[in-house]
């Protein structure tokens, strides 16, 4: 289960930190758009109240201003990528850590459901299912 949760912690680091790269793409926007864009996908796939919407949209910004930060540092020469990798993982398996805390018993299967989804999409992207085994 940790292995499982830093990897989504990873995939999410890696998605947002790629497409920041690439200039935007559909994860693109500013800060402000990404962190919507999240906050609707979980609203409209989870069904979150109010209240949860205005917990999610509290973690997500907390993890832009995070990786926003991380960028910088990169971008300024002085980042080791290893250490950045690390750092990433960690943010994001606090920010599923947080989420996952506000959420009810059905919400974190079909949250779990989403992760998964998006980790499977992930590997075919990146050529067909990543050949680590059971790592």
């Amino acid at each position: 289960m940790k292995k499982l949760l830093i990897f989504c912690g990873l995939l999410f680091g890696v998605i947002t930190f790629a497409n920041a790269q690439q200039g935007g793409g559909r994860m693109g926007g500013t800060p402000e758009e990404r962190v919507k864009r999240q906050v609707d996908q979980l609203t409209e796939r989870l069904k979150l109240s109010d209240e949860q919407k205005t917990k999610a949209t509290e973690v997500f910004k907390a993890q832009v201003d995070a990786q926003s930060k991380m960028r910088e540092e990169m971008q300024g020469g002085g980042g080791d990528r290893q250490a950045m990798m690390e750092k990433m993982q960690k943010l994001n398996s606090e920010t599923e850590t947080k989420i996952n805390a506000f959420l009810t018993d059905d919400q974190k299967k079909e949250y779990k459901t989403m992760v998964e989804e998006r980790q499977k999409a992930m590997r075919e992207r990146q050529g067909g299912g990543g050949g680590r085994g059971g790592q």
